[in-house]
């Protein structure tokens, strides 16, 4: 009795060749997602959203009484920098900067 079988065979490459990398985002692209998430993140937790200026990377909000600032820059790297300031939160809403930091991460999948 005969037997067929299908060889399991990978996909051939030319010698010398490398396999290609999937394209890595521009820093404008990377900024450009992390401000998404940190406007997202802010709406998420309530925060009235009152000022954005993407050129200077800042978006400014409010909640119950809690002013809220987002800071968004590219660092020298090309990494972005991405940070939640509150005034007051500690007495009016102790969890609020880290709940804006995990619904960022969050919206940024991780």
């Amino acid at each position: 009795m005969l037997s067929m079988r299908t060889p399991i065979t990978k996909p051939m490459m030319a010698p010398g060749t490398l396999p290609m990398a999937a394209p890595q985002p521009s820093p404008q692209q990377r900024f450009d997602s992390s401000w998404a998430a940190a406007v997202n993140a802010m709406t998420d937790q309530g925060v009235a959203i009152t000022a954005q200026d993407r050129g200077a990377g800042v978006i400014r909000g409010n909640r119950a009484g809690v002013p809220v600032t987002a800071n968004v820059t590219i660092e020298a790297n090309g990494n972005v920098q991405v940070s939640f300031e509150t005034v007051g939160a500690a007495e009016k809403d102790p969890g609020l900067t880290q709940r804006l930091r995990d619904s960022y991460l969050r919206r940024m999948g991780r």
